[in-house]
């Protein structure tokens, strides 16, 4: 019988582990395949092609010479090139002394400034890149709003109080002329809280008046990952009804309700979406704590249930261009950098708590969250956690491939690269910090609430 109880909660942990995998191979291929490929088109050779490390499961050779193999412990990868004596690129000084001039030219330390800088680059470019593809992927699949307001799919409502149809242009809300989606949006946002809104609409090729819904109601558009929300298994769509027995008619009532409450438990009456005219379903929960980007660019923690704001109707989107699609993509990628960075710098500054800095376990419990919610949220997970690994690797320290960069970097300056001696030190070094913030992470993992 203990074994029978055990078998929901082993599932749950192989799920995490699964989803973890699967997320950190992907991005740890693409990682290494970046510094492979560049530095095959370097001339620099590479031997081994390794993802996962330990036992050795399936290998083959390829027609460059090159072992690509997969091994038992799926956590990480590297490539060996030719003259490293390690998975971390240290020198092999006696297979150095053996090779010839030509052969030296294929090796990580024999190879130009150049060739040695661009394939260590690659690594972290190659994130970067992988992030691009994923918001260009996701852009042409789902689209961009149009910039009218038009109503492309509209969400049920309890009461059938829908009154919106798919194709409707809105021209005006209480009044106010809405002569785009930006300022539908503004102005329904400054709306007072109320059941319903005086919408003028476009219709049919007529333009008529109708008494529509409030644009916010209290419905959910997105949960958060590990929140309360997700845990209470709250979805998008829902509709809250009441927080207390209070009666909420706007999602900013939620918000107020939630901000007062701090950390007390709230009890939801929630209604869903059946296909059937919808159903009523109670559930409690309790706002966390949570950092969150501020509006001045920076950060604030606040007590949060886990939910953003859902409109009563997603607009008509369309499929944009080529360099459309390149530009909303970059502009995606750089603001995902920058947030990180950011993020990185107040943890390091003291402004926001350094638990939000997660190790294995928290990564792997945001990829089982994210894989919980489906394949789009998944995808965007990954988008954001190679974004952090190849940020991470630029760092300047030794054994990341920033800490190679700075080698570089010297022996750019002063025409010799530093001793073999000094690199040994400086490696040893590197290894302590990235271990002892490794065990910093894993210690918020554990112990951070």
């Amino acid at each position: 019988m203990e074994i029978l109880n055990m078998i929901p909660s082993f599932g749950s942990f192989a799920w995490t582990i699964a989803a973890f995998v699967v997320a950190l191979s992907i991005i740890v291929a693409v990682h290494e395949y970046g510094h492979y490929i560049v530095g095959r088109w370097s001339g620099i050779h590479a031997e081994v092609f390794s993802l996962g490390f330990g036992p050795v499961l399936f290998s083959r050779v390829d027609k460059h010479g090159t072992r690509w193999q997969m091994a038992a412990l799926p956590f990480g990868g590297f490539v060996k090139f030719l003259g490293d004596a390690d998975a971390a690129s240290g020198k092999d000084g006696e297979a150095m002394r053996s090779l010839s001039p030509a052969e030296l030219r294929r090796t990580m330390h024999g190879a130009p400034l150049w060739a040695r800088a661009a394939t260590v680059l690659a690594g972290p470019m190659f994130n970067f890149i992988l992030t691009f593809l994923i918001y260009c992927a996701v852009i042409l699949h789902f689209g961009v709003s149009v910039d009218r307001a038009v109503v492309g799919e509209v969400k049920p409502l309890p009461n059938d109080a829908q009154t919106l149809l798919p194709g409707d242009e809105i021209l005006a809300i209480n009044g106010v002329e809405t002569p785009d989606m930006e300022s539908f949006m503004l102005t329904a946002r400054d709306l007072p809280a109320a059941v319903t809104s005086d919408y003028t609409i476009t219709r049919d090729g007529r333009d008529i008046a109708l008494q529509g819904p409030y644009p916010f109601p209290a419905m959910i558009g997105s949960v958060a990952l590990e929140s309360a929300a997700q845990d209470a298994k709250l979805a998008e769509g829902d509709v809250i009804l009441s927080v207390n027995d209070q009666p909420v008619v706007a999602f900013t009532d939620l918000v107020e309700i939630v901000k007062a409450s701090k950390d007390a438990p709230l009890s939801l009456k929630i209604w869903r979406d059946d296909g059937q005219g919808g159903a009523e379903f109670e559930t409690t929960l309790t706002p966390r704590m949570t950092t969150i980007p501020a509006r001045d660019g920076g950060f604030e923690e606040r007590y949060l249930i886990g939910l953003t704001d859902g409109m009563v109707f997603t607009p008509e989107l369309y499929t944009p261009g080529p360099l459309e699609t390149v530009s909303l993509s970059v502009e995606r990628t750089w603001s995902l950098i920058t947030t990180s960075l950011s993020g990185l710098g107040h943890i390091v500054s003291g402004a926001i708590s350094s638990c939000n800095l997660r190790g294995p376990i928290g990564i792997a419990k945001t990829s089982s969250a994210a894989a919980s919610q489906g394949g789009l949220t998944f995808i965007m997970m990954i988008a954001a956690l190679s974004t952090a690994v190849g940020l991470m690797n630029l760092f300047p320290i030794p054994v990341l491939d920033g800490g190679h960069l700075v080698f570089h970097a010297y022996e750019a300056v002063t025409g010799k690269p530093p001793s073999d001696r000094a690199l040994r030190a400086m490696m040893m070094v590197g290894l302590t910090l990235l271990l002892s913030l490794m065990v910093f992470a894993l210690s918020n993992d554990l112990f951070c609430p």
